[in-house]
């Protein structure tokens, strides 16, 4: 790999520049007070001596015209000093020309990082430039600071992309058996990362991914773009995420979790499994203020496969979503499962906007997955030209492999929906339990949502059982007790296992619901 030298510039040099420019403005202020209290006379002379002296410099060529008079060129956007240490990639012979490999300059700056632990940590900035890498790990007490144009490319030659084991709460790789590909930027057992910025960019060029895995090219399972492992005190925010090769930010059984301000794009189609965030088996945990487009669910709350995700036992609980844009032409904005074996609760969806997505909510589990999806919350939903507003299916049969018991059966439950609006939704619920595994306690309260087309059955569900309270449009199904807004029952239900329409069976394949 080629190594320019170290560069003098570091975050240090960016709060000098923060200093300078306040004593600038003092000084500014400074002389306009004294040449208030000048007398005409002696202002004039000073002006004439500015005037000789600029057109001295001039004719001996110091000055390129009068350049005193221009304005200054604006400054580049100062990097804020967040760790008591700070380095700049440069500094360990990076460079951003998008061809050199930079896995080394990466390598190296963390390991320094890793030596500051008793002082706070450090912190890497990543200048303005394109930063092509192989996969490196992280350490704790680090932030990783992304500069206004800057851009951390991924290499696509897969042999440069390490092998780690499977998961254990999945067993092997979610698309091959076996170990799967690791992630670009990767962690494991760590504490206080931040990883932030000016808005700047990791790029996973996952391109050459896609391809091969349609082509079937792929041996191993593709890994993510950001994957951090039982770790705590994460904070992500301010960055750009696109084109990953396989799930763009996985969470894995992390605590305190903070996920805020990100962009994370994928092309709508022909960019398989590019699922936005993937929180998998995590707790305390807040996304919020993010813009999400990608190639499969936004965002995906997972716990685990099967057998496998009830042995690891690790649920994911207590995560509040909220304030986003959401797009997903091929699945769904928000989804829970289907891998949910360890257990989904105790989650918040609240001020998100649905907009050209195939589905908006989507609940997602089987027969073997055993767990449990209750204490679901989705309040101030808005659809905007969407598919299936609301689905819940219990009969999405993927499985890694035949040792899951299709005795164990999950539960779902204590699931609501209040203030739900939107606009050119074809059916705006889908719900089907089944007689095995119904749907309980579900809750409607003010819902209006406007469908593309009159037809008889766009509010379907089956094996459900709840209420709807208040104002519901389109008008529900005879699942639900039906109470006005002040809680007074209008209308028992009829059947709780009424269905006028049966859907089509669920599978990899993800069947097209009917819709």
């Amino acid at each position: 790999m080629g190594e320019v030298p170290s560069s003098s510039s570091s975050s240090s040099s960016s709060s000098s520049m923060g200093r300078y420019l306040g004593n600038h403005h003092q000084r500014r202020w400074w002389i306009r007070l004294h040449l208030s209290s000048l007398g005409t006379g002696t202002l004039l002379m000073a002006l004439w001596v500015v005037l000789f002296v600029s057109l001295f410099a001039w004719q001996i060529g110091s000055f390129s015209g009068f350049r005193v008079f221009e304005s200054a060129p604006p400054l580049a956007t100062p990097i804020p000093l967040l760790r008591p240490v700070a380095y700049n990639l440069t500094d360990f012979g990076g460079v951003g020309d998008g061809r050199t490999l930079n896995t080394e300059a990466f390598e190296r700056a963390v390991r320094a990082i890793a030596e500051l632990e008793r002082v706070g940590g450090g912190q890497l900035n990543v200048p303005p430039g394109q930063w092509l890498t192989s996969p490196f790990n992280l350490t704790s007490h680090m932030t990783l600071f992304l500069a206004e144009g800057a851009e951390i490319l991924g290499i696509q030659n897969v042999d440069y992309w390490p092998l780690m084991p499977p998961l254990p709460s999945y067993g092997h790789g979610r698309e091959q058996k076996g170990p799967r590909y690791g992630s670009l930027i990767h962690g494991q057992h760590l504490t206080d990362v931040v990883i932030t910025g000016h808005n700047g960019t990791i790029n996973g060029q996952g391109q050459a991914w896609w391809t091969k895995f349609q082509k079937k090219l792929l041996r191993y399972t593709r890994g993510p773009l950001v994957q951090l492992m039982w770790s705590s005190n994460i904070i992500i925010s301010n960055i750009t995420l696109r084109d990953s090769p396989f799930w763009t930010l996985h969470p894995y059984d992390c605590k305190n979790v903070t996920i805020a301000n990100l962009t994370i794009l994928a092309p709508v189609s022909g960019a398989p499994n590019t699922d936005g965030i993937d929180p998998d088996s995590c707790q305390d945990m807040v996304i919020e203020n993010c813009y999400i487009s990608v190639g499969d669910d936004a965002i995906a709350i997972k716990s685990g496969w099967d057998h496998y995700g009830i042995a690891y036992g690790r649920p994911s609980t207590n995560i509040l979503i909220r304030d986003l844009i959401v797009r997903s032409e091929v699945s769904a904005g928000i989804s829970i499962g289907s891998e949910m074996s360890g257990g989904v609760s105790n989650i918040t969806v609240e001020n998100v906007r649905f907009w050209d997505s195939k589905r908006g909510v989507r609940i997602k589990t089987a027969p073997g997955r055993g767990g449990y999806i209750q204490n679901i919350s989705y309040r101030n939903l808005t659809f905007d030209n969407v598919r299936i507003g609301i689905m819940a299916r219990t009969d999405y049969n993927e499985h890694p492999d035949d040792g899951f018991d299709p005795k164990d059966l999950p539960v779902l439950e204590n699931i609501s929906f209040k203030g739900i609006y939107g606009r050119g939704v074809r059916i705006p619920v889908m719900m089907f339990g089944s007689k095995e595994i119904p749907i309980k306690d579900v809750t409607f309260w003010d819902m209006k949502v406007g469908i593309t087309y009159k037809k008889k059955n766009i509010f379907r569900c089956g094996f459900v059982e709840g209420r709807a309270i208040g104002p519901i449009f389109p008008a529900p199904c005879d699942n639900f007790d039906l109470f006005s807004s002040d809680g007074r029952l209008v209308r028992p239900s009829v059947s709780r296992n009424f269905a006028d329409v049966l859907p089509g069976p669920q599978n990899n394949a993800d069947a097209d619901d009917d819709a």
